[in-house]
């Protein structure tokens, strides 16, 4: 007997913004699926996550993937069940992790769709501690940042997905930890959760200040994922053969103009060679994909001994998630950001 036609809620990009993302840009749409094929299972979203690299996605702007095309579902992470199978590799209700987009249902041939370890708290951890977001920290801190025990780090955004596991692998290997956190809340987490040694909140009068005293010994290892004024504050504090893992630049991203006031580019190319500073960004799973397996034996006992502490910020609906992604450029999260949309 055929299956009952599966309804599908897609939200897709109808126009590319200019500055910052608006609800306007996306668009919620209802469509039917097809019947499977041998080969496919049909596969139901239950979290969805929301990540800064999104926003360069939506812009025509050359980078290192693709955009997403107008009237195109948006692209994004997802832990989804399987619903139904004509694969022979998956069961109905196995939990899997993959590039299925911001919808209800997809299917897929299978390629590219990874279990979800056993024994989670939540699947949803799949999409953060022990997904992208984590295995970006791990990595970039320990093949880039090379942390020796007594050395000094800072992290931007640390209170966030990839910076909060940055610092406590950082602590874990010996090292003092500087954050940065937009607000007293999110410093105080920082601080008291996490076990930073010292949170600066970016917001502050006197931020480049507070961050010269906090980084007496100056900066070894500067973690990057935001850029703009943090990176200005940081950069006159590194030290020499100081090494800068560089992730993201979500302080920018909706810019669509230059930077107003002086050209810090001669500044910056002087530190660099002065102080012999290595600057390298990567792109987590395009250079680091085939160590996936390293990244989870490290980081699988921290979180399970609670040595690796994680917080999610999760909003109920798929129809929200504009508005969710809109505030994650903004900083309006509070730790990991998903989207559930539908009960797991």
């Amino acid at each position: 007997m055929p299956q009952e036609p599966t309804l599908n809620q897609r939200i897709v990009l109808v126009s590319r913004p200019k500055g910052a993302p608006t609800p306007e840009n996306f668009r919620l749409e209802r469509v039917t699926l097809p019947e499977l094929a041998d080969g496919q299972v049909l596969l139901k979203t239950l979290y969805l996550s929301l990540d800064p690299y999104m926003r360069g996605r939506i812009s025509d702007a050359p980078s290192y993937a693709a955009p997403v095309e107008i009237n195109e579902v948006m692209t994004g992470g997802a832990v989804s069940r399987i619903e139904q199978s004509r694969h022979p590799k998956f069961e109905v209700g196995d939990l899997v992790v993959g590039a299925t987009g911001w919808q209800s249902h997809s299917i897929s041939d299978g390629s590219n769709l990874i279990p979800v370890p056993d024994g989670l708290a939540s699947p949803s951890m799949a999409l953060g501690v022990l997904g992208m977001p984590g295995m970006t920290a791990y990595m970039g801190l320990m093949d880039i940042g090379q942390p020796k025990a007594g050395e000094t780090l800072v992290v931007a955004a640390a209170s966030g997905a990839v910076g909060s596991v940055v610092g406590q692998v950082a602590k874990l290997k010996g090292l003092r930890v500087v954050g940065v956190a937009g607000g007293a809340q999110k410093c105080r987490y920082v601080v008291d959760e996490l076990g930073f040694d010292a949170c600066i909140d970016h917001k502050s009068e006197d931020f480049a200040d507070e961050l010269a005293q906090a980084c007496f010994n100056g900066v070894d290892i500067y973690f990057e994922n935001v850029g703009g004024k943090v990176f200005d504050a940081v950069m006159p504090l590194l030290n020499p053969k100081a090494r800068v893992p560089l992730c993201g630049l979500i302080a920018g991203y909706n810019a669509h103009e230059a930077p107003s006031g002086p050209d810090r580019l001669p500044a910056l190319q002087r530190t660099l060679l002065t102080k012999r500073v290595r600057i390298q960004g990567f792109i987590v799973f395009d250079d680091y994909g085939d160590r996936q397996p390293e990244f989870l034996s490290a980081m699988a006992p921290w979180v399970r001994d609670g040595k690796i502490k994680f917080r999610e910020d999760v909003v109920d609906g798929l129809e929200h998630a504009p508005e969710a992604f809109i505030g994650l450029l903004e900083g309006r999260n509070f730790g990991k950001l998903v989207v559930r949309v539908a009960q797991d």
